[in-house]
């Protein structure tokens, strides 16, 4: 059951700030007009929102995990379930679930193997509108430890102002955000609008896109688009919105450390003999300078003006421990957003509880570097192994295994979709947008560039800092997410409104 209040109550307690906007898209500034057209869309917005909130519940409920070891059919129940909201908006003419083959695995087989299901829809833009596509994803990530979850990952439950569950934020709303928009637009213009909408909902974004790529091609004539919405990013706080114009590239790996032939006795030859969690631990630290910040040569930095962030925002935020200091150099968002970092996010080796006396002859750990934007992910990686080989100790076997790479990306801000979103920003929340970086990876941007080069390419979300994504007790604050819905129904509105070339 989802618990809580979602409609009226929360509904009158945080208020759509739009007072005093004006639309000169819409009709002239300062008409009556201008208000009643805006009025209508936040009224459909408002009514429209218990719904969409109870069709988010529903995606949630949907243990929809794309990782290997988790069932695939929970992801074929949440794509059909997202094709089913789709369809009964009634606007597109070609709704469908589709898969494309992992990539490579055409070269590899004759009986390739396909990748997680996506939908896709599309209606085609009239009298010279433009036509933008739509793209989120209803893959999520494991749910981790139940016991570390306060209420159970796949039941959606609304604490305060919050939704709470397993892709609440990350990405369902981001897809309830794209179908509360079209929703919110044909109740107020109907059905027979003149603006071109494509629609990509993927299913396995949380593990790795493999046939991300072979599925713009499949799919390119329905996806072609002159302006892209990846809605799979945060906003600046609860009250201010924000457009993500650069993003962190992606490095990772396993790694093999090898220094002996089988496992010894630590008494027998302790002291004389090095042991592979030796060597690991000290290859490992040669990453890091003593401040933290990362020592591999070669990894750049991008030059990039950032908001002010205190080390105390950072610390609420990030769940740093009292008496644990930061690490780094320079800004705290630079750190973040436009310098490379590198994180051990797993390690096998023998657990304590089978912990024996013994020299440990091979360990593996997981490397995950984030790399500046301005630097490809491939040189990144090269920078990486080649620093790690030099530094090996005792003369440790290294080998590199499952490499998986990401570019990083920044936003071409000249363009008149970012003008049209930054204006629609600002009608729905009340404020001007800033524009923020984010210290994750969206590798698959450089794909969509690549498919797509004149596409105008914006990264919008529903997240705020408090949203936790990928974490236990990931959530949604409603505020947040009701203010972006809005702010994409005025956007889809600007567009239904302008000549594709304008």
């Amino acid at each position: 059951m989802l618990s809580g209040c979602l409609a009226t109550g929360f509904l009158e307690s945080v208020p759509l700030k739009i007072t005093g906007m004006t639309d000169p898209l819409l009709t002239e500034p300062g008409s009556d007009e201008v208000d009643l057209r805006l009025e209508a869309f936040r009224t459909a917005v408002e009514a429209g929102f218990p719904v969409t909130i109870a069709d988010l519940a529903h995606l949630v409920k949907i243990p929809s995990v794309s990782w290997p070891a988790f069932d695939p059919a929970n992801v074929q129940r949440s794509a059909d379930a997202v094709a089913a909201l789709v369809r009964a908006l009634g606007v597109f003419d070609l709704v469908d679930v589709r898969r494309a083959p992992v990539a490579d695995s055409e070269e590899r087989s004759d009986d390739p193997e396909l990748g997680l299901p996506a939908v896709v829809a599309h209606r085609a833009a009239r009298n010279g509108r433009p036509t933008v596509l739509l793209y989120a994803h209803h893959d999520v990530q494991p749910p981790g430890r139940e016991e570390d979850w306060d209420s159970a990952p796949f039941e959606p439950t609304q604490r305060g102002d919050r939704l709470y569950g397993r892709g609440a934020a990350d990405d369902k709303a981001g897809v309830m955000a794209h179908i509360g928009a079209i929703r919110a637009l044909t109740e107020v213009l109907g059905a027979d609008f003149d603006l071109g909408i494509s629609l990509f909902i993927e299913g396995e974004e949380e593990y790795l896109s493999q046939s991300f790529a072979n599925f713009l091609r499949e799919n390119r004539e329905l996806l072609a688009a002159d302006a892209i919405i990846v809605a799979d990013s945060s906003n600046w706080d609860l009250e201010t919105p924000a457009i993500t114009v650069a993003l962190r590239g992606a490095v990772a790996f396993n790694l093999r450390v090898e220094t002996l032939a089988h496992a010894s006795h630590s008494g027998m030859f302790g002291g004389a003999v090095p042991d592979a969690m030796l060597a690991t631990i000290r290859l490992l630290d040669s990453l890091w300078n003593e401040d933290g910040s990362v020592a591999v040569e070669g990894l750049t930095a991008a030059s990039l003006v950032t908001p002010d962030y205190d080390e105390a925002q950072l610390r609420a935020e990030a769940g740093l421990l009292d008496g644990v200091s930061p690490i780094g150099r320079g800004s705290i968002l630079s750190r973040i957003w436009a310098q490379p970092a590198i994180t051990i996010t797993g390690i096998d080796a023998p657990d304590i509880a089978n912990a024996s006396n013994t020299l440990i002859p091979g360990t593996r750990v997981r490397v995950s570097a984030r790399i500046a934007p301005g630097q490809d992910a491939a040189e990144a990686f090269a920078e990486i192994r080649a620093h790690l080989e030099a530094n090996a100790p005792f003369g440790a076997r290294l080998t590199f295994e499952d490499v998986d790479t990401g570019q990083p990306f920044l936003v071409d801000t000249s363009g008149w979709a970012v003008a049209e979103t930054r204006a629609a920003m600002a009608d729905a929340w009340g404020k001007a947008p800033i524009e923020i970086g984010i210290g994750g990876s969206i590798p698959f941007i450089a794909e969509l560039v690549d498919e797509f080069p004149h596409a105008q390419i914006l990264v919008t979300g529903v997240e705020d800092p408090e949203s936790r994504a990928h974490s236990p007790n990931e959530s949604l604050h409603l505020g947040v997410f009701k203010r972006a819905l809005l702010a994409e129904t005025l956007f889809l509105a600007r567009l239904d409104a302008r000549a594709s070339d304008s």
